[in-house]
């Protein structure tokens, strides 16, 4: 599945419910969804919108749209600050509630969506995740995408710096091939910073070059006379569970497994500025829970797998959304990108 395309963040307060079911209708009937998939994606938007009003401390929602070469969907994220859930099963049944209410909430977006995932913190904070398709008899058999991820704009902005695209590369019928995985934070934040990301993206998506290394060379020309950007490149190979990475600015990189983390390192420059001599890393991918996760510095590094019981089983949608969720910053664009080694 290509990145998906950011539609709106809304932040938690009286009017949220109603502007995340407006806003959620409009986009089904942007994507030509019928009239009873409209208003179960509608019912279940307002109940994640609900729910954050009811019990968030603070939190937001994204809506955006998904889209593959011969569909499209709706997708929506809600993360909040706290209180988490102690049981997630048991609020998860219909009835469970710790407001007085009928506790339907949860259980009726599992259900209608096609896709669903909600990960919970005590004391610290809750992702909900759920896709939409227009067909729900198909939506159950499309796999889970291997790479999913997010960015948010500084408080303030409208616009986004930090962008992150993924491409198939040596894919054939005997095999998975790789993935090339690129987060991009263009300097600063605002237009300038938004269109370095554009560049960045159209670039990565266009150019043949499939090592991360010459895929950098390649976005060091496409964004000569811009902002310029610290960016990372990374080709995970899905046969050989391995990965190389290759990284210019601030961007930072990890191989989970087995519980633990290891850093890729990204060398100090300017992508379409200074491009530093460029040094490749390879590290392997172990585990069940093995995952790589690239993000910018709008996101503190300052977090560990065991900080997240639990995550790194889940779909890469919910990992980005919990690692944001927690180590996010309000003071710069934010991007995250995650994929999964099956």
């Amino acid at each position: 599945m290509p990145p998906a395309e950011d539609v709106a963040w809304l932040r938690v307060d009286v009017a949220l419910p109603a502007a995340a079911r407006s806003a959620a209708a409009q986009l089904c009937h942007r994507l030509g969804f019928g009239a009873r998939r409209t208003s179960e994606v509608a019912l279940a938007v307002t109940e994640a919108a609900t729910n954050l009003q009811r019990h968030a401390g603070d939190g937001s929602l994204l809506l955006r749209l998904v889209r593959t070469p011969d569909e499209a969907a709706l997708e929506f994220l809600a993360l909040d600050s706290g209180p988490g859930m102690s049981d997630v099963a048991y609020s998860l049944r219909d009835g469970a509630s710790s407001a007085g209410t009928l506790g339907v909430g949860l259980g009726t977006i599992g259900r209608l969506a096609d896709s669903f995932g909600i990960h919970s913190l005590p004391g610290r904070g809750t992702v909900l995740t759920a896709r939409f398709w227009p067909d729900r008899e198909r939506g159950p058999h499309r796999p889970e995408p291997l790479v999913a991820g997010l960015t948010r704009p500084i408080s303030g902005e409208t616009v986004c710096g930090d962008a992150w695209a993924a491409r198939p590369v040596d894919s054939s019928d005997e095999g998975p091939g790789s993935v090339l995985v690129m987060m991009c934070d263009g300097l600063g934040h605002g237009p300038l910073a938004a269109r370095a990301g554009e560049l960045a993206v159209e670039a990565f998506r266009t150019t043949a070059a499939a090592e991360p290394d010459e895929v950098l060379r390649v976005l060091h020309g496409a964004l000569r006379g811009g902002r310029g950007a610290a960016v990372g490149v990374a080709r995970l190979d899905l046969a050989t569970r391995r990965v190389r990475f290759c990284g210019a600015g601030n961007i930072s990189a990890y191989v989970i497994g087995e519980g633990r983390r290891r850093s890729l390192g990204s060398a100090p420059g300017i992508v379409g500025h200074q491009l530093p001599r460029l040094r490749v890393f390879e590290e392997a991918v172990a585990g069940v829970d093995g995952t790589l996760v690239l993000h910018s510095d709008g996101l503190t590094s300052r977090w560990e797998p065991g900080d997240f019981p639990g995550l790194f089983a889940m779909a890469p949608l919910t990992v980005a959304g919990q690692i944001f969720n927690q180590a996010g910053v309000r003071r710069d664009d934010g991007g995250v990108v995650v994929a999964r080694v099956p």
